[in-house]
């Protein structure tokens, strides 16, 4: 039997080790308050930088969600690059969410673009086009383009992006991540029709958030 595997995001591994070595000082030292404190934040890190291993559908025609959470928004909006119209979806990833991201589609990464911003609560629509955020333009290996954005939100104040310019990703590959809360927009190809509506949970790599149409 397979086990189920659990890991964790590499870039929460230096602040859980960081908790954990206060936590054991503090303990030495006879700093009980200290010890507790660093000891439930090592607990929570833990928590939130989990990475569980997915199961990304094999169905040929279909997008998984880049990003855990609850569906926000699906409409019609432009593009941040080419401020062409597209289907958006909006995936809000509060605190106890994984927050690791995924690729929705077998892809080419054509473009990066980090826009320095503000940070807002990622839930609220404004936030799409003042929070800081990374741009992702993905080319699929059909063709198709694809734009990607992670957006920071209110607590979150790193956006990690793992892949460059030019790196090919499979369906469901882990791609970068976002700390403490934030927001992942997904703007589709014409070709393409949402699979959700506004209120669905979805899960990274898991969960089937467009179709291509017949």
């Amino acid at each position: 039997m397979i086990q189920a595997n659990i890991q964790l995001a590499p870039e929460g591994k230096p602040i859980i080790f960081f908790a954990a070595f206060v936590a054991l000082v503090s303990g030495l030292l006879n700093f009980a308050s200290l010890a507790i404190i660093a000891l439930l934040f090592c607990a929570f890190s833990i928590y939130f930088f989990r990475d569980p291993e997915r199961v990304v559908p094999q169905e040929e025609d279909v997008a998984v969600s880049p990003a855990d959470g609850r569906i926000i928004l699906v409409e019609n909006r432009s593009d941040p690059l080419n401020q062409e119209e597209h289907c958006c979806i909006s995936i809000f990833m509060n605190v106890f969410n994984v927050h690791v991201n995924r690729v929705p589609v077998a892809c080419t990464i054509e473009e990066l673009k980090y826009i320095p911003g503000k940070f807002f609560n990622a839930s609220f629509d404004k936030a799409s086009k003042e929070n800081e955020r990374c741009v992702w333009k993905i080319r699929q290996d059909t063709g198709e383009h694809w734009y990607m954005v992670q957006i920071a939100g209110l607590i979150a104040r790193r956006i990690v992006c793992r892949a460059e310019v030019h790196d090919q990703l499979k369906r469901g590959e882990r791609c970068g991540m976002i700390r403490f809360g934030s927001r992942v927009d997904l703007y589709l190809p014409s070709s393409y029709a949402p699979m959700v509506k506004v209120g669905d949970i979805v899960f990274a790599g898991q969960s089937c958030i467009a179709k291509r149409q017949a």
